[in-house]
């Protein structure tokens, strides 16, 4: 077989097994099938994930069956306001050895693991949100002057409460645009619902089972690095993420009256990973335009903020992104 057709077998068997590992997760997670989907894209693009909803609407129960399904070895930190930075990295202690010699052991918190959920992100103070930086960014964590590696793959998956609720922290914004995706989690539908008290209020529940191990992760995030990329949806990416920073000539009147400040190059890279995560898991081989409007929003939501004058006036960043990306998209079809 020809390279091509090796890795259209490849895209096309990680397909298959990624419909059995949604199919495990909707066992324990009833419903949210976007909600899912947007997680298992940000593990597929080896990132990260900050999923934002109220209290009680399963995502905690969500990271810890993701666990399960992707053979991942996870911890959970719940963040609080008296929280320490050495609560989460781990610290040096004095230790005396049987035969009298003293000496330091450092003893590693919770974060070296492959999958940690952050529960409650933005309860903690600013000083011990940021003890997550590094970890985000260089899979590593420095403490008393030595640094560390952590897990292979290495994912953070936290979860924030809406930022109007009372004893929250916002994540500041160089760690806002460590994430991958923002996924909001919205409250279920009527139907959905009642599936979850039929569900989890028994006697016995249904148990998520392993699909993935850590090394198959690893290979399905290399594949995914394969996975083409056509000119236009490059083009139409790249026409997006500009057209949202207020000084660019392309942006429009309506973008510069609204947006603070736009994404980043970083915002590009997640684009690009996060729309051929899209196609792989609809079983397709290669990403679309109609991918690009399909995951503007996570991927900037939390990458952009609104002018003083647009909050005040209620204005909607969500109506914003889809806007204009659907704008740029016909442009684009159009030429």
């Amino acid at each position: 077989m020809s390279d091509a057709e090796n890795l259209v077998a490849d895209i096309e068997l990680l397909g298959d097994k990624l419909g059995q590992a949604k199919a495990s997760i909707t066992k324990r997670f009833i419903g949210q099938e976007r909600v899912v989907e947007l997680t298992l894209t940000a593990l597929l693009c080896g990132g990260h994930g900050l999923l934002i909803g109220l209290p009680g609407l399963g995502k905690t129960r969500l990271v810890e069956t993701l666990s399960t399904v992707m053979g991942l070895d996870g911890n959970r930190i719940q963040f609080t306001p008296d929280l320490m930075p050495a609560d989460i990295l781990g610290s040096e202690v004095l230790e005396t050895s049987a035969d009298g010699n003293r000496g330091f052991k450092f003893i590693p918190g919770p974060i070296f693991c492959q999958l940690l959920m952050a529960d409650e992100i933005n309860r903690a103070s600013p000083r011990t949100q940021s003890a997550l930086l590094q970890a985000m960014q260089e899979k590593s964590v420095t403490v008393a002057g030595e640094t560390r590696p952590l897990g292979t793959p290495f994912h953070v998956l936290a979860t924030q409460n809406p930022i109007e609720q009372e004893g929250t922290y916002p994540l500041p914004e160089a760690q806002l645009d460590r994430f991958l995706v923002q996924i909001d989690v919205p409250y279920p539908d009527r139907s959905t619902e009642r599936d979850i008290l039929l569900a989890t209020t028994g006697v016995s529940e249904e148990k998520a089972t392993a699909v993935f191990t850590a090394a198959e992760v690893l290979a399905a995030q290399t594949l995914l690095r394969r996975m083409p990329v056509g000119e236009s949806v490059v083009e139409l990416i790249l026409d997006l993420v500009r057209a949202f920073r207020p000084n660019d000539p392309s942006a429009s009147d309506k973008v510069r009256d609204t947006v603070a400040w736009g994404p980043g190059p970083r915002a590009a890279q997640a684009f690009m990973m996060a729309v051929r995560a899209k196609a792989l898991i609809d079983g397709r081989l290669a990403p679309s335009a109609e991918d690009v409007i399909d995951m503007a929003r996570p991927v900037l939501s939390h990458r952009m903020a609104l002018g003083f004058a647009a909050r005040a006036r209620g204005d909607s960043l969500s109506d914003l992104i889809l806007e204009t990306a659907e704008s740029l998209s016909r442009h684009e079809a159009a030429a």
